[in-house]
């Protein structure tokens, strides 16, 4: 039958006896008793079946067989020692694999941004899904999720405001270049529009700044999305007008593939949130992917 390890704790009194050549002094660096000191090292000893020191009245040398042990000892030591400072290291430096949820649209906004954290933390890793149903951190085992609008009324977890989002109109070059020009909201009417059927079923209208007063304008789809990748897709394929909100829209205008159409009707959109499970302390990997978030989408629009 084969034997368990001996305790950590036995070996490492072993060594310190070895060291010192006195059970007296290893007990004063152990801060325990000469007595406990002894009978780990009995026990050692009838583990292995051997004597591991010569023991007089004026010393204590170790055996042959002690020799030999001390250097294996030393050497689990030293390896169990290099393992917890790695350990320790690890708690406080950034490192492990990232659960991330996010809404479908963000994936545009988000994953050109992912390589930074890369060259920042290569001991970090992000498991990124893109999706637009309400996930739950907490029941799902995510580290984060990005939620924009409502939030959950209760449960574990702790939520931390990103930004904040304006909704505007948008549409592709070529689709603008084809039509007279869109001066008016009046002109929105005769319009083709990309429209959002939201999780309940609901096509979603436009909301538009008219006067001192939002309202809302319900145009002819020209195609129905059930998803905020479609609805960017849509509108950069010249499908028509599409209400989307100004930082998922940004990359796409800086790359010429999209055009606001009557900034002037943008109105003011839901905030953004980053919901995580809670816990006695963020760990420093999801600190770090959740920084990165807060300045991703806090920088200003150029």
């Amino acid at each position: 039958m084969a034997l368990t390890s001996p305790p950590v704790h036995d070996i490492a009194t072993f060594v310190a006896v070895a060291q010192h050549a006195s059970f007296t002094r290893a007990a004063e660096q152990l801060e325990t008793s000469k007595s406990n000191v002894g009978k780990a090292v009995q026990r050692l000893e009838q583990r292995l079946g051997t004597k591991l020191f010569q023991r007089t009245t004026r010393a204590v040398r170790l055996t042959e067989d002690g020799e030999t042990y001390l250097e294996a000892a030393r050497v689990a030591l030293e390896g169990l020692s290099e393992a917890e400072i790695a350990l320790a290291a690890r708690r406080e430096q950034p490192a492990g694999r990232v659960r991330m949820d996010a809404p479908v649209g963000f994936g545009g906004l988000l994953i050109p941004t992912l390589p930074e954290i890369r060259r920042k933390y290569p001991l970090v890793s992000i498991e990124l899904s893109l999706t637009d149903r309400q996930s739950d951190a907490v029941g799902e085992g995510w580290d984060i999720v990005v939620r924009i609008g409502s939030l959950p009324s209760e449960g574990e977890i702790t939520v931390r405001k990103l930004c904040d989002l304006r909704l505007g109109l948008y549409a592709s070059p070529a689709y603008l270049a084809a039509r007279e020009p869109i001066t008016s909201i009046r002109d929105l009417l005769l319009q083709e529009a990309v429209i959002f059927r939201a999780g309940s079923g609901r096509l979603r209208p436009w909301t538009i700044y008219e006067g001192p007063h939002t309202s809302e304008l319900s145009p002819n789809a020209s195609i129905v999305v059930g998803d905020g990748r479609s609805m960017i897709d849509a509108v950069r394929n010249g499908l028509g007008i599409g209400q989307i909100f100004d930082r998922v829209a940004h990359p796409h205008v800086l790359s010429g593939e999209m055009v606001k159409v009557l900034p002037e009707v943008d109105v003011d959109g839901p905030p953004v949130h980053a919901l995580i499970p809670l816990g006695r302390r963020m760990p420093p990997k999801t600190r770090v992917v959740l920084e990165h978030l807060a300045d991703v989408l806090k920088a200003p629009l150029e």
